[in-house]
């Protein structure tokens, strides 16, 4: 467990104790990880209407109405609680303005949302490896290119599992909180994605070869 960690279990209990200030601290400790997490999923055809700050604040006042019931079961870590919020909020949000007379914008796993195409290219970018030379750049480009292709083929929960690791950046044990599935089952999957890619990768440069 981290310091990070540690400092969160100390703030949980305080407010299990009704401490209204370590309530307050302890969500408001991961409001710039939430913001994150939401500008990453929000569709980019919702940016002119909806300030990702706004949505955070929403989600915050979601997880203070709920803070007592949560203390009281702890049916998941804290951050992936406040995780499944937010993503609970997205998807109303897309359903109002995007999908009303569509079908559900919800997914069937749990954790699952829309990956918009900016997000997509971010995390292709990640994926590669850092190319930095000014001579190399185009073909980075490329790569990035070929990489946000190849995930655009994969099957979601794939794609799911690597925006998870490499475009949020959480750790294998909230990947496993958030999808509801153990962290040897998040390795095993991150695996997996990772050796689909590169297959789709392989067989794209193959297509290439005269």
């Amino acid at each position: 467990m981290t310091a990070h960690d540690d400092e969160t279990e100390a703030l949980i209990e305080r407010a299990r104790g009704g401490d209204a200030a370590a309530a307050e601290a302890l969500l408001g400790r991961y409001r710039k990880r939430l913001k994150q997490m939401i500008t990453a999923r929000l569709d980019r055809r919702l940016a002119a209407r909806l300030d990702p700050s706004d949505v955070v604040q929403e989600v915050l006042s979601d997880a203070h109405r709920n803070l007592a019931d949560y203390l009281e079961r702890r049916p998941l870590p804290f951050y992936p609680w406040l995780r499944q919020l937010a993503a609970e909020r997205l998807v109303k949000l897309h359903q109002r303005h995007l999908y009303a007379k569509k079908r559900s914008a919800a997914r069937e796993e749990p954790g699952m949302l829309a990956l918009p195409e900016e997000s997509a290219v971010l995390l292709a970018s990640r994926l590669i490896a850092p190319m930095s030379s000014p001579s190399r750049q185009l073909l980075r480009k490329e790569l990035c290119d070929r990489v946000q292709a190849a995930l655009a083929a994969l099957p979601e929960r794939d794609r799911e599992i690597l925006a998870l690791r490499y475009l949020e950046q959480l750790s294998t044990a909230e990947i496993a909180a958030i999808l509801g599935i153990s962290e040897s089952g998040v390795k095993s999957r991150h695996v997996r994605a990772l050796e689909r890619l590169r297959g789709l990768l392989d067989d794209d440069l193959q297509e290439d070869r005269p």
